[in-house]
């Protein structure tokens, strides 16, 4: 059967009666972490909550005052986890949360139109899709897609949204000649009921579950933002429909504001701006990391060149790095290098303070451990 939420996807509203009602777990993701939730199942005798599936993911809403956390489909039944339980036989009305719904009613029916002339345009033919929280994805059965191609997709999507294209649903039998001519990866194993076919008027016909709009003006605009490398030689098609677009446009143009601010340039300037900063930070960096290393040397020097020094060094420097006290390490120690490595049978060499080798046996590894202890006494009782 087809559910409410199929034959009128704009309904927000909607009283029906429960069912069934039954103890129920559901393990359920809240701030990246996962759960399991102790709530009920519940069937209605019919839904404006879609059910998740054919790659758009559930409604969200209400039944009476109890929320539905998660809307899943079991064969020809819609079934709704929510949190307290329902009387059976009773009456409820149902509420959509319609932001969300539009939302994937958008992103879906753009879905179809990008695949669609994808396909006519260029031959490219879609294997899968993702309708993601921020930004969707589609995957081409081709290597790669040109920036010229890319352009000229978003213009022809924009073109058939410009055109007020109507977007019409059918309901076939599964004999009918008709379901052999449409669009289709393949029907669930637990497929019940009539096919539904959403037909974009002289555009494209699928085979599909989902929620759709009813003419292509409803998707406001489409921007493709690029593309992905897939796997197995394919190509994922990012892109944004309708209100995220706006969403878009404005987190980008607040970030643009910010840039201006911080820059004090326009935004035609920014990347020029931006690239002198990146390139006086790396040579400030550089002139700090050498004036760095220069310090270290002297403080390390000093300390061995110290008639009074003792075997304990302690030295705190805010600016200081881990490569900062290893080189006042390596300083101390160097002599000790080449003496190592011939023991170990080892190569190597010291450059700026700091000595590093690689040893090729450590059969007299005990030979080293005792010419490190000797070094120590040495230190302590300010021997050289």
């Amino acid at each position: 059967m087809a559910f409410q939420c199929q034959r009128d996807c704009y309904m927000k509203e909607f009283v029906t009666s429960v069912v069934s009602c039954c103890p129920a777990e559901l393990k359920h993701e809240v701030n990246g972490k996962k759960e399991t939730l102790k709530g009920f199942n519940v069937k209605l005798q019919d839904t404006i909550l879609f059910p998740e599936g054919g790659g758009q993911p559930d409604d969200h809403g209400l039944i009476g005052d109890v929320s539905v956390v998660r809307v899943t489909r079991q064969g020809p039944e819609a079934v709704h986890f929510v949190s307290s339980a329902l009387e059976e036989g009773q009456q409820v009305q149902v509420k959509l949360d319609w932001e969300r719904r539009f939302d994937h009613m958008q992103q879906h029916s753009g879905q179809h139109l990008i695949t669609a002339l994808a396909d006519a345009l260029f031959g490219y033919k879609t294997t899968s899709w993702d309708l993601g929280r921020q930004r969707s994805t589609i995957e081409l059965d081709t290597p790669s897609v040109k920036a010229a191609q890319l352009q000229t997709l978003e213009e022809a999507v924009n073109e058939k949204i410009r055109a007020h294209v109507p977007v019409n649903v059918q309901l076939l039998s599964i004999d009918d000649p008709a379901v052999e001519k449409v669009r289709s990866r393949g029907l669930p194993d637990d497929h019940a009921g009539p096919i539904r076919i959403v037909d974009i008027e002289g555009v494209d016909a699928n085979m599909c579950c989902g929620t759709h709009v009813s003419n292509l003006s409803h998707l406001q605009v489409i921007k493709l933002l690029g593309t992905e490398k897939g796997k197995k030689n394919k190509t994922n098609l990012i892109f944004l429909a309708g209100n995220r677009v706006l969403k878009y446009a404005e987190k980008s143009f607040s970030a643009e504001r910010s840039l201006v601010s911080l820059l004090k340039t326009g935004p035609d300037e920014h990347v020029e701006a931006v690239d002198k900063l990146q390139k006086s930070a790396k040579l400030l960096q550089k002139t700090n990391l050498s004036l760095l290393r220069d310090m270290a040397v002297l403080i390390a020097q000093n300390f061995k060149n110290d008639p009074q020094r003792g075997s304990f060094f302690s030295l705190h420097k805010k600016e200081g790095d881990n490569e900062f006290m290893n080189i006042i390490l390596c300083v101390v120690l160097a002599e000790l290098g080449p003496r190592v490595l011939e023991i170990l049978q080892g190569k190597g060499a010291g450059k700026n303070g700091r000595f590093q080798g690689k040893a090729n046996s450590l059969a007299r590894r005990g030979e080293v451990e005792a010419l490190l202890q000797q070094h120590c006494k040495q230190l302590t009782s300010g021997e050289e």
